[in-house]
Parts: C-alpha cells; sequence; structure tokens
C-alpha cells in the first residue's frame, strides 16, 4: 500500500469517526427558525426562545432543566449566535446541545441530540478505494472580485452562496472547472454535482482543496469528496451547486452515500 492510499485511509476512517461522534452531524434532530415560532416556543425544545435585534433572547424556569455555561438558567439571557465547536454551544439541556445559528438576518436554534435515531442507525460511509487517477493538478483562477450566487438550500429555501474564483482541471483531455469559495485559512470549497450524482453516489458533494500556491497550482484530489452534512441529518441547509457546477462526466471516487445498519 502507498503513502497516498495509507493517508487516504487515515482520512476515511477519521471521517466515520467524526460522522458517528457524539456530535457529529448525525446527531442534528432539528433546526428551528425563530420566525416560525412567534410565541418564542419551540416543539420538544424547553425555554422560550426570541428574536431581539442582534441577540436571542432565551427565558427558562428551573423545571426547564437548561444550562448555559454549564450552570442552570432561571430568568433570562441574551445569546448571540455559537461559533465553535457543537459540544461547546452555550446552551444544554441534558445531553442535548443547543446551539444557536444566525443565516441571513434570521435566527434559528438547532437541536443536537446524541440518541438521536440516525446516529443510532448509522453504520459507515460508503466510499470508493483510492484511485491515484482521480488526484489531478488543477489551477486556481481568482475572480477580480467575490461574487454571491443565490441557489436552493436542502431545506427548500433559496440563500446567498459566495464565491471566490475557480478551479480548473483536466479529465481525460477535456478541460473542466468548478466554481468556488475560499475559506478563512486559505483552503477552497466546491459544491458540486457530476453523472454518479443521484445513481451510485448522492446527489451532490463537496470538494475542498487545500490552499493553492501562490502561482495557483492546486491539487483537485476527488478521493477525498465529501458527503455533505444534510447526507446524514435531514435538518442541515447545505447549498446545491451553483449554476455551472454539474461536471458531464462521472466522478467514480471520494466519499458516495451512508449506510445504515
Amino acid at each position: 500500500m502507498s503513502t497516498h492510499e495509507q493517508d487516504w485511509q487515515s482520512w476515511h476512517q477519521g471521517r466515520i469517526a467524526a460522522v458517528a461522534a457524539p456530535y457529529g452531524p448525525l446527531s442534528l434532530s432539528g433546526t428551528h427558525w425563530l420566525s416560525g415560532y412567534p410565541e418564542g416556543r419551540i416543539p420538544a425544545v424547553p425555554g422560550q426562545w426570541r428574536e431581539e435585534g442582534d441577540a436571542v433572547v432565551l427565558t427558562a424556569a428551573a423545571e426547564d432543566g437548561l444550562t448555559v455555561d454549564g450552570k442552570p438558567l432561571t430568568g433570562e439571557i441574551r445569546l448571540t449566535a455559537d461559533t465553535g465547536p457543537i459540544d461547546d454551544a452555550r446552551v444544554a439541556h441534558g445531553e442535548r446541545r443547543l446551539f444557536v445559528l444566525r443565516r441571513e438576518g434570521l435566527w434559528a436554534v438547532r437541536d443536537f441530540d446524541p440518541a438521536s435515531p440516525a446516529r443510532r442507525a448509522f453504520r459507515t460511509i460508503d466510499a470508493t478505494p483510492y484511485d491515484p487517477a482521480w488526484t489531478l493538478p488543477g489551477t486556481f483562477r481568482p475572480y477580480a472580485a467575490d461574487r454571491t450566487v443565490r441557489v436552493q438550500n436542502a431545506d427548500g429555501v433559496e440563500r446567498g452562496l459566495g464565491l471566490a474564483g475557480e478551479i480548473a482541471f483536466t479529465v481525460d483531455g477535456a478541460e473542466h472547472t468548478l466554481q468556488v469559495a475560499v475559506e478563512p485559512d486559505g483552503s477552497l470549497w466546491a459544491v458540486f454535482a457530476d453523472a454518479t450524482s443521484g445513481n451510485s453516489s448522492y446527489r451532490f458533494r463537496f470538494l475542498r482543496p487545500a490552499a493553492p500556491a501562490p502561482d495557483g497550482t492546486v491539487t483537485v484530489d476527488f478521493n477525498r469528496t465529501l458527503l455533505p452534512p444534510c447526507a446524514f441529518a435531514d435538518h442541515f441547509i447545505c447549498p446545491f451547486p451553483p449554476p455551472g457546477n454539474t461536471l458531464a462526466v462521472a466522478v467514480p471516487a471520494g466519499e458516495r452515500n451512508r449506510i445504515d445498519a
């Protein structure tokens, strides 16, 4: 087994472990947009939650059993969006973590439950064995200015998707491109589909190349194609591929589907 294949095996096992972790994507049991609960009462979520400008105000009584920063909450507290790992969310209800989220000015509460049915049912991630032919040289071409396109999300709502450039690569002698976002650490992120999508693989997938070199060269490793979070729980709001990010070729590489017991 080559070093590259060993590295891929370690990556694949790490992905399975991360997905199956107590607060991995399988534990998301609800995303509750506060605009849909004007009275502030979310079914199955203790406390009263209301939007107030740039914060969410949570009111709880002792019988709600909520804690904030590890201490029982009785009364009222203002919350901003959580930014860290799920298990570091400020609000908890026993083992559940209630994660405050903001998207395009709207507030939501996400309920992460380690005892979720999806987590109990999960067995593994189906992935194509490592194939060096799908580690491709590519070129990153930044746009002169960042763009935002409106795309459908997995929950049926259209939202903005920021794009900063495109990566170009060659498959069977033909050039293909994918539009990408640039993450804060300089790495790239593409949402794409291909000829396998909805057939032998999930309906769309993510690709996260490392940061390009100063001359724009970048490795496009489809062996590390990722299933989006919404492949593991229905309550994520993953963006669909933007126009132009559906490849005509098949990419039989990387993660394909979730497998349950």
